[in-house]
């Protein structure tokens, strides 16, 4: 399903200088048809009462989301790029890690949609979202 060459390290290079790399988003595993990553709850990702920043739970899945359509398109042709997400924060984090899951829903010729789901180190669910992915052609 991923491009071979989307391995956890070639990932995790690719985003070196930028958001995902301000936040500490760290790929951890590529799958068949699933990916994970990691982001650290801590002054990066905080909101001012020291819980867990419903925007970063967004940055997260997002970034997981992205990566995995752009790790199953032509990349010399298309890019995937994000079109709508949905998130939802069910439960609030102090500190640690939280654990990213992405997995398709739907791969289309022109769209994919993604579940991210984000849990604490305990595996309590944290957030669910949902990202849509447009492909379009490059320029």
């Amino acid at each position: 399903m991923f491009n071979p060459e989307m391995t956890v390290a070639a990932i995790n290079k690719m985003g070196e200088r930028t958001l995902a790399a301000n936040l500490g988003i760290e790929f951890t595993e590529v799958g068949a048809d699933f990916m994970c990553a990691r982001m650290p709850v801590d002054g990066r990702t905080v909101q001012p009462y020291g819980l867990l920043h419903g925007g970063a739970s967004i940055a997260l899945a997002e970034t997981m989301g992205s990566v995995a359509s752009n790790a199953m398109i032509d990349r010399s042709s298309l890019t995937a790029v994000g079109l709508d997400i949905n998130g939802n924060h069910l439960r609030s984090v102090q500190g640690g890690y939280v654990f990213g899951t992405v997995r398709p829903i739907h791969i289309g010729r022109r769209t994919h949609v993604w579940e991210i789901r984000i849990e604490d180190e305990s595996g309590r669910l944290v957030n669910i979202s949902r990202l849509t992915m447009i492909i379009i052609s490059q320029r």
